[in-house]
């Protein structure tokens, strides 16, 4: 047959029963060498379990059941390499049989290769959560991000950090040596935060010259010392025209013993010291939290 997409019977103990078109290997992987095997044969051990409940439920439902899901040829066993070897996209339509095959409840499996539309998703996606100049989240998207982190440390009992980071004098730039350069420093530092970064941790331009970054479970000792690092990586990049560029930040910190009541509250101290810090002269990293001791505090003003 020559069904412009691949169409798979499929029984509730997971034998491929046969496979009806789709053998274009430029969008599908050619499964006719599939028929007569159980999935639990040519795909990974947590890959058939998932296939096999999904057969399950459509028999169990009874109506159309419609998924999406990633697959590629290293995914499956037999395939010798026929088709596309990067990862493609699927929507697969079930739809329970009315007649039993090889005296098992079977479906009817309908892949529809939707890779370049999830790709385009996944580009618009991106594009609507990201900072169009630095690449960095951007503010709304960091917002819902922190929300879950802050209801997560909540219900952990663990520590939740903030900094709020700030280019020093960054107008005089702009005025001085022009909006292009100043794109350009934005981009830059940027670059030096994203570097100092753990793989749990966020980072955001939080608006024109500001930064915000969101630390998971490290301590306001631990994210004074990230803030430091920051501050020194970007005091001594060397950007255009030899022209030194400094930060300023602020850090509070939300631990079990003395958390926030909100994660406003939160920012709003990260914002409250990062003031302080530019108060104090700038280029220095200040704490939210006053009743820790000023010993804790790094940077010179």
């Amino acid at each position: 047959m020559s069904l412009p997409d691949p169409a798979f019977v499929i029984t509730r103990s997971g034998l491929y029963a046969a496979v009806y078109g789709g053998r274009d290997s430029r969008y599908y992987h050619d499964g006719s060498a599939l028929i007569g095997l159980n999935v639990r044969e040519f795909m990974p051990h947590d890959q058939a379990v998932w296939l096999i409940s999904e057969v399950e439920h459509t028999l169990a439902v009874g109506h159309l059941h419609i998924i999406e899901y990633p697959l590629s040829s290293h995914d499956i066993n037999r395939l010798n390499g026929v088709g596309p070897a990067e990862t493609l996209w699927f929507e697969a339509r079930i739809k329970a049989l009315p007649f039993q095959v090889g005296g098992e409840d079977a479906v009817l499996w309908v892949a529809s290769n939707i890779t370049a539309r999830h790709r385009l998703e996944t580009d618009l996606r991106r594009l609507s959560q990201t900072d169009g100049l630095t690449g960095l989240w951007n503010r709304r998207h960091f917002e819902t991000i922190a929300h879950n982190e802050y209801r997560a440390a909540q219900q952990k009992g663990a520590t939740l950090s903030v900094l709020m980071i700030d280019i020093d004098h960054f107008k005089r730039i702009n005025d001085t040596l022009g909006h292009i350069t100043g794109d350009k420093m934005l981009i830059a530092v940027a670059g030096i935060l994203s570097d100092h970064l753990r793989d749990v941790d966020f980072a955001s331009r939080w608006g024109g010259e500001e930064f915000v970054v969101l630390l998971p479970e490290s301590s306001l000792v631990q994210s004074v010392a990230m803030a430091e690092h920051m501050r020194l990586a970007v005091s001594s990049f060397g950007f255009d025209g030899n022209t030194q560029l400094t930060i300023s930040i602020g850090v509070a910190s939300c631990e079990p013993a003395r958390g926030l009541t909100s994660l406003s509250d939160l920012i709003a101290q990260a914002d409250a010291a990062l003031y302080r810090a530019k108060g104090d002269g700038r280029n220095c990293v200040r704490m939210g939290l006053p009743q820790m001791s000023d010993s804790h505090r790094s940077g010179a003003a």
